[in-house]
């Protein structure tokens, strides 16, 4: 049991229990995939960022299984003294044909992507100019920087312009999330944009949420809304979409070869090993090639939402397949996703601080796995749990 200086974890867990905020981690025994195993049950899967039903597809195991054969299981080093592989090279040139950047850098996660690329931007002396619903990834890539943060209110141009205006000195960054994860709706990109134009700042855009889902076969944001070239700093996952795992920095080549001098976790910590390299050249490779899974995606999102809709739920302003379902109290949600567990629904709570206080909901994660009769018995487990708890 703890005690002394440690003894304040105890109150702070029994806080969270009692508030409802305290996360129950299931533990799946198998692959990802439309339908998950959880304690030797079969449940459908409602919030896997797994949108085209990648992370176990076929064709991605077994790049990586010859990955393994070729270059082995780890790759031994920093990306700057031995950890470069031919591979490495080849998802990044794989990914700025894709993204249709000159040049793009690999990292270990879109986090780690994020810390790189701020604290290389900007440091001492400089502003950042922050959506106030931007990733935590995003917050403590600002922190860590040291340059001073202006937060603006949520998609706000207004409340950015206004920011914008006050004195500085230094270089300015302004930074978005293209998809905000928890509400599914879309940055401003193209006012933020020209804002950055006119007040002469630098625009970073972090697009974990609009990979493999926005934009001409899955291209993301900036292709969505036709700002190629315009974007200075495009931020992307390979966790989520893609399937796989890892992160990127896509833009100018004299960016990309800077972060490879000064970006610090491409300098500090080991790359990203062969075989997820290689799963992830594959699933950029099939998105390259064909978008029918970022159609289905987007067929799935739309069915669901409109039975959502029509059985009186509140899924806010979603305009991307993120569909949250808001319950309101934190307590009342986490009981909510606990009676769509014992239902064999698998879609968590998610309260404060992840969301604000009062707005705890579930945020149902559709994907292009899902079979329509999948969608069908989800629909009729939250219209039972609904029912029951009279919030229909």
């Amino acid at each position: 049991m703890l005690s002394g200086p440690l003894s304040f974890v105890k109150d702070e867990l029994e806080s969270l229990r009692s508030d409802g905020l305290y996360n129950s981690i299931r533990a799946l025994e198998g692959p990802q995939g439309a339908w998950v195993t959880i304690n030797g049950e079969s449940m459908l899967n409602f919030c896997s960022n797994n949108y085209l039903g990648l992370a176990a597809d076929p064709r991605l195991k077994q790049a990586a299984k010859e990955a393994i054969e070729q270059y082995g299981v780890g790759p031994g080093a920093v990306r700057t003294i031995a950890g470069t592989m031919t591979l490495h090279r080849e998802l990044e040139a794989a990914l700025a044909k894709f993204k249709k950047v000159p040049a793009v850098i690999s990292f270990q996660s879109g986090f780690t992507a994020n810390l790189a690329v701020i604290g290389a931007l900007v440091g001492k002396g400089d502003t950042i100019y922050s959506d106030s619903l931007n990733h935590a990834s995003i917050i403590d890539g600002c922190r860590l920087s040291r340059a001073e943060i202006k937060v603006y209110e949520h998609c706000d141009m207004q409340s950015l312009e206004e920011r914008l205006k006050e004195p500085t000195t230094g270089r300015k960054l302004i930074i978005t999330d293209g998809v905000f994860s928890m509400d599914g709706d879309l940055a401003p990109l193209p006012a933020i944009v020209e804002l950055a134009d006119k007040y002469g700042a630098m625009t970073m855009v972090d697009d974990a949420h609009g990979e493999g889902v926005l934009g001409s076969n899955g291209r993301g944001i900036v292709d969505h809304f036709g700002l190629h070239g315009r974007v200075d700093v495009e931020v992307g996952t390979l966790s989520k979409a893609l399937g796989v795992v890892g992160g990127y920095v896509a833009g100018a080549r004299e960016l990309i070869d800077y972060l490879s001098q000064r970006g610090r976790p491409f300098l500090f910590s080991s790359a990203v090993t062969p075989a997820d390299v290689a799963a992830c050249i594959a699933a950029v490779r099939i998105l390259d090639s064909d978008d029918q899974l970022v159609t289905k995606l987007w067929d799935n999102s739309r069915y669901f939402k409109q039975h959502m809709q029509e059985l009186g739920f509140d899924i806010g302003k979603s305009q991307t397949p993120i569909t949250p379902v808001i319950i309101g109290e934190a307590a009342k949600a986490a009981e909510f996703s606990q009676r769509l567990f014992e239902q064999k629904v698998f879609a968590q709570s998610i309260g404060f601080p992840t969301v604000p206080r009062g707005k705890a909901r579930i945020r149902v994660m559709v994907s292009a796995s899902h079979s329509q009769e999948d969608l069908d018995y989800g629909i009729e487990v939250f219209k039972s749990v609904g029912k029951a708890m009279g919030l229909i």
